[in-house]
């Protein structure tokens, strides 16, 4: 039968973290009559390794600052025009010129649509029964019109399949040129071109540790270490580092899971800083909410099979088509992807033979691919965030648990304008703008209060170290993002 990891012992998900030291911090069994000593191991072991989850925003990212509550970017549109919700009559077939109607949902309105007199159209049957081609030679923005215009076909039948009527969705229409009789006015009308204009607030980070006089005066018998490299036996060290260590993996977490608050949401009565209904003034979005709401999600488990990747690369030809990619995945996400792509080498079936190797008797097998190249290239990190049992790993699974298996972030930058620097600069995809001016900065503040470590500035026996951060992550051109979600 296969083997399993079973269920008990498990591991840890206690935290570490107290509001006051633990009596098994310190020696508290002082009989002297007990004439044996018992051999004790000092240094505290680190069972867990490096703790800290924090790095993927270091890795992809880059922080700059803002002195503004809103941040503010505009995107691109498309370059050009396709409507997928177009209606014509039933009247009687086969007709060489139709009125259409433009009923996307997606139009500022539906008197607006773009198409102009003497451009040459595609006009699809929404039911794949056909398509034909035309030269448009009237177009009604006008009210009542709701965004009409007249086809004429190039082919001698017209059109062949039976319309709907006019608030339906028929037929798929783009433009793909123009056509005009020799000595005839030029093109009537101009196009204005519409960015999408997105924005983001910061939210304020704070954390705090307090330690009596008298404690940081008190000596443990464990030799305490902390991943930024604090040792000795002071035990509050360990604590006031830890956490330093936690706020800071914070200040990255919140940039990957901010919502802002719904309107009457309980979070947005008490965070709130605006009046209006309409602006809460809570929350933030973070990058994972962004690329549900702007980008791309693969739904339902893990992509397997290189069909699966296909479609995904199918989505990507559709978006920005970015070259470079960057998949952060938890392992199981990271051994699916060695799997596919083992099984795409001709030696593999039943073998070993995962990459160029020479497969000698003293080789490591290597049994993990770092990225491949189909149609673009993609590199694949594990990521610890979605790893730790702490934190995202080991969430249920399952539709609806809201457990995600990696992102993909394109690689490379932007150019935009930066209020601040006064100019056109170049910006990753994702970055962190934190709030700052000429007098204060809020990246990271820290701080000592009390009459303790240094400190004078109460008269309270204690110490009392302060953590703030005010920011907000910008995800720019989410539509070229892809989240994996179950």
């Amino acid at each position: 039968m296969a083997g399993q990891v079973k269920s008990t012992p498990t591991f840890a998900l206690t935290p570490s973290s107290e509001r006051t030291p633990t009596a098994q911090n310190y020696i508290t069994n002082f009989d002297f009559l007990n004439q044996y000593l018992p051999d004790t191991y000092e240094k505290e072991f680190e069972r867990y390794g490096n703790r800290t989850i924090s790095s993927f925003l270091r890795m992809v990212g880059a922080e700059m600052p803002t002195n503004s509550d809103l941040i503010k970017w505009a995107e691109q549109g498309r370059l050009h025009t396709k409507y997928t919700s177009v209606g014509y009559s039933n009247q009687a077939l086969p007709r060489d010129q139709v009125v259409m109607q433009v009923n996307d949902v997606l139009d500022p309105t539906a008197a607006e649509q773009v198409i102009r007199v003497g451009q040459t159209i595609v006009v699809v049957q929404n039911d794949g029964s056909g398509s034909n081609k035309a030269v448009v030679s009237a177009v009604d923005n006008g009210a009542g019109g709701r965004g009409q215009f007249t086809a004429d076909f190039y082919e001698a039948g017209g059109i062949t399949t039976l319309g709907t009527g006019l608030n339906n969705a028929d037929v798929t229409v783009f433009i793909y040129g123009s056509e005009f009789k020799k000595g005839t006015a030029g093109m009537q009308g101009s196009l204005e071109s519409n960015d999408f204009i997105f924005d983001n607030k910061p939210i304020i980070i704070k954390d705090t540790y307090n330690v009596s006089g008298s404690d940081m005066a008190q000596i443990g018998w464990i030799e305490i270490t902390t991943e930024d490299g604090g040792t000795g036996y002071l035990w509050y060290l360990k604590s006031e580092h830890e956490t330093r260590l936690r706020f800071d993996d914070f200040l990255e977490t919140a940039m990957i899971e901010a919502v802002p608050a719904e309107q009457n949401s309980g979070a947005a009565a008490i965070l709130g800083s605006s009046g209006a209904a309409a602006n809460p003034g809570a929350g933030s979005d973070g990058i994972f909410y962004s690329v549900q709401q702007r980008g791309n999600i693969w739904d339902g488990g893990n992509p397997t099979v290189l069909a699966d990747f296909d479609n995904v690369i199918s989505r990507l030809d559709k978006q920005g088509a970015i070259e470079e990619n960057v998949l952060f995945v938890d392992r199981q996400f990271a051994f699916d992807i060695d799997d596919m792509l083992a099984a795409q080498n001709a030696y593999g079936a039943g073998g070993t033979s995962y990459g160029l190797f020479d497969n000698d008797e003293e080789m490591a097998l290597n049994l993990g691919f770092s990225g491949f190249r189909r149609g673009y290239d993609f590199y694949k990190t594990d990521w610890k965030y979605l790893n730790d049992p702490t934190m995202r790993g080991g969430l249920p699974t399952g539709a609806g648990s809201g457990r995600v298996n990696g992102l993909l972030v394109p690689a490379g930058s932007t150019s935009v304008y930066d209020q601040i620097l006064g100019k056109n600069a170049k910006r990753p995809f994702l970055h962190v703008r934190y709030r700052a001016s000429e007098t204060e900065d809020r990246r990271y503040k820290t701080w000592i209060t009390g009459s303790a470590g240094g400190a004078m500035t109460s008269d309270v026996d204690n110490m009392q170290v302060n953590f703030l951060s005010e920011r907000a992550v910008c995800t720019l051109g989410a539509n070229n993002f892809f989240i994996f979600q179950e």
